[in-house]
């Protein structure tokens, strides 16, 4: 009975690219309401905010937003500070004196530097508005999956209703056969007709019967594969509240082809997706090309360090004149006019006096600083540029023809889902002419029967023609109403609206 509507979903899965679902049981936070009756807003809210998929594309667009802001962090300059204590013993070399000492040393060394890349090749431009598009890529796939889950959410809210519609034509055909098995016993019993009748007629009410019951176990897979879709334990009780399907009007479609298609290529988002890797693979290239560009950076810092053996006590000069003395060498002489005389020399020693230095003292008086320009121009670099290029170049032509296919896949799809939706409303107006014309030849069946005109036989034959036909009617009925949805779904109109 329902093999239309199942053949609808499978296009619907082959429309949007859908991934399997998986449900988890018993792993979820599904609000639970007191009726257990959920609207298909509900439903779709619930799916969207349980489905793993969903969750994991929700990471991914996290993900890329993080490695996005990182990115354009790397234009601002790094700041770092080491520090490094050592102990050496033994046969040292004095950091301050450079000469060996036969002594135990122990230091410190502290350096606070800071290095910022001026120009790379407009390397991390590139990276910054690559990593933007990677983001909105990942927000389209996002919608993506979003948009799956409410396709299937709604195709099964849809099986749901028609299985409940189903179950009560089943219910219909039940009652009628019991009351014509009771009508027909009296008869029997009163002698005017053949207890033959009333046998095919039992046989018919246990049609009836197993029609019922197979339409009720259809609608329990419906409802098992609908709380499977909003990560519900399957053993939870759940009513829907039914919605007011009309019959369809049979009206043509209020778009072309050509609309429809041009409206699904600027609203789907796995065709945007599609667009934006492509740009994401553009800017990818430029940046392999900016390493083979120069790559001017600027690096500063500050260093200090300290030593045990340096000395604790020292001269420090505070800038005031100092005492002069006449020093003559003894030593050392020049010779004028064949006259050897000494070498008499000024000493000033500078105004100050001896200073303890401290371990902060000591890393204040050995502080350095020191800044640079570094420039970096590759020369050779066995061609690892010019061949990642080629390949990255590659990879946006592989993009290219991707977003090709993606568009061609949106067209063929779209094609047959007007052509599908066509033929559901030629198969929903022929089951319902067939319908007219089947009640009317049962209510003149009936009659003859009750006369005596035709036999049991001929009787069951009519009402099972009905039956199949009523049956077959609300399937072609929310096979059109689906098939009609898809074509919404690519006008970018809500799966709401019935």
């Amino acid at each position: 009975m329902m093999k239309s509507l199942q053949k609808s979903a499978l296009i619907a899965l082959a429309l949007c690219g859908l991934v399997a679902f998986e449900s988890a049981y018993g792993q979820t936070n599904v609000p639970k309401k007191a009726d257990n009756t959920y609207t298909l807003e509900e439903c779709i809210k619930i799916a969207l905010e349980t489905n793993p998929q969903v969750k994991q594309s929700e990471i991914q667009v996290e993900r890329d937003n993080n490695i996005h802001a990182q990115s354009r962090w790397q234009r601002w300059p790094s700041l770092s500070f080491n520090a490094a204590q050592g102990f050496n013993s033994g046969r040292n070399i004095d950091p301050f004196t450079n000469q060996f000492v036969q002594q135990n040393i122990s230091q410190n060394q502290f350096q606070l530097g800071s290095s910022v890349i001026l120009f790379s090749g407009f390397q991390l431009k590139n990276t910054v508005k690559r990593n933007e598009i990677n983001v909105q890529a990942s927000q389209k796939d996002l919608d993506a999956a979003r948009n799956d889950i409410m396709l299937n959410v709604a195709l099964s809210y849809l099986q749901v209703i028609s299985n409940e519609e189903l179950i009560i034509v089943a219910q219909r055909q039940v009652d009628a056969s019991v009351l014509q098995v009771d009508r027909t016993t009296k008869l029997v019993e009163a002698g005017t007709l053949a207890e033959s009748n009333v046998l095919d007629l039992r046989a018919q009410l246990a049609n009836d019967e197993l029609t019922l019951v197979n339409a009720q176990n259809n609608l329990e897979t419906a409802k098992l594969n609908l709380k499977q879709l909003m990560n519900m334990p399957g053993s939870e009780e759940i009513n829907l509240v039914k919605i007011p399907v009309a019959d369809p009007s049979l009206t043509a479609y209020d778009a072309t082809i050509q609309q429809i298609y041009e409206t699904a290529l600027g609203n789907l988002p796995q065709m945007k997706a599609a667009e934006l890797r492509t740009e994401a693979a553009k800017r990818n290239t430029e940046i392999i090309r900016g390493a083979a560009m120069p790559t001017l950076s600027l690096n500063g810092g500050i260093n200090t360090a300290f030593s045990s053996v340096a000395p604790k006590e020292r001269f420090v000069s505070d800038g005031s004149p100092g005492q002069t003395t006449v020093v003559t060498s003894a030593t050392d002489y020049i010779i004028v006019n064949d006259q050897q005389l000494p070498i008499v020399q000024t000493v000033t020693t500078p105004g100050g006096s001896l200073r303890h230095f401290g371990y902060l003292d000591q890393l204040n008086f050995n502080r350095n600083s020191s800044i640079n320009l570094s420039l970096r121009i590759p020369i050779f670099t066995n061609f690892q540029v010019r061949y990642n290029v080629a390949n990255a170049k590659l990879q946006q032509r592989t993009t290219e023809y991707q977003a090709q296919q993606v568009q061609l896949t949106i067209r063929k799809n779209v094609e047959q889902s007007y052509i599908d939706m066509t033929n559901a409303a030629k198969r929903y107006s022929a089951t319902a002419n067939q319908v007219r014309a089947l009640t009317e030849a049962f209510r003149v069946a009936q009659v003859r029967f009750d006369v005596g005109a035709i036999n049991s036989v001929e009787y069951n034959i009519a009402k099972a023609n009905l039956d199949r036909a009523n049956g077959n009617l609300i399937q072609t009925k929310y096979d059109y109403v689906f098939r009609t949805k898809i074509l919404d779904f690519y006008m970018n109109r809500p799966l709401s609206d019935f």
